[in-house]
C-alpha cells in the first residue's frame, strides 16, 4: 500500500509554549479541530506509549482512531502512530518560532487507497481546524 502523505501549517499570534501545549492538549483538541473528539485511554497523553482514541466524524457519521504517542519532544514535535483498522500511518505536529509567534504544521502519513480520493478533503479540514486553533484568544 502505498503511503500518502497530507500536511497543513498555520501561524499563530502566540509563544511557542502556549501554541505546543494547546496543540498537544487531547482532550481538548475538539475545541479547535473539526468533527474530532479525543479521549487518553492509557499513560497521561503527553509521553511515549500513551494511547488515545480519536472519535472524527459528522452528524451520526464516523470512526474510531485509536492512537499511540511514539515521539514527544516538547515542545516541537508529537509523533502518533495510527493503530486502527481504518487509519494506518502516523500523525504529527510540528511548533516552531515564527515571525509573529509560533508556526504549527500537522501533518497525516496515512496508508489507505482512499487518500486518492479523501485526501483533498482531509486537507482542508486540516487547514480550517488550524485556523480555528489560530484564531483562538491568546
Amino acid at each position: 500500500m502505498t503511503t500518502r502523505e497530507v500536511a497543513a501549517c498555520v501561524e499563530v499570534a502566540a509563544p511557542v509554549e502556549a501554541v505546543w501545549a494547546a496543540v498537544t492538549d487531547c482532550p481538548h483538541q475538539g475545541e479547535w479541530m473539526l468533527g474530532t473528539r479525543v479521549q487518553v485511554i492509557s499513560g497521561d497523553g503527553r509521553s511515549v506509549g500513551s494511547r488515545l482514541l480519536g472519535l472524527t466524524g459528522f452528524l451520526d457519521v464516523g470512526f474510531l482512531d485509536e492512537l499511540e504517542i511514539v515521539e514527544w519532544t516538547p515542545p516541537s514535535r508529537c509523533r502518533a502512530r495510527h493503530l486502527g483498522r481504518l487509519l494506518r500511518g502516523s500523525a504529527e505536529f510540528a511548533v516552531a518560532p515564527g515571525l509573529r509567534g509560533s508556526v504549527v504544521r500537522w501533518v497525516e502519513r496515512l496508508d489507505s487507497p482512499l487518500m486518492i480520493v479523501l485526501g483533498p478533503a482531509l486537507r482542508w479540514g486540516m487547514q480550517r481546524s488550524l485556523h480555528r486553533l489560530a484564531a483562538r484568544p491568546w
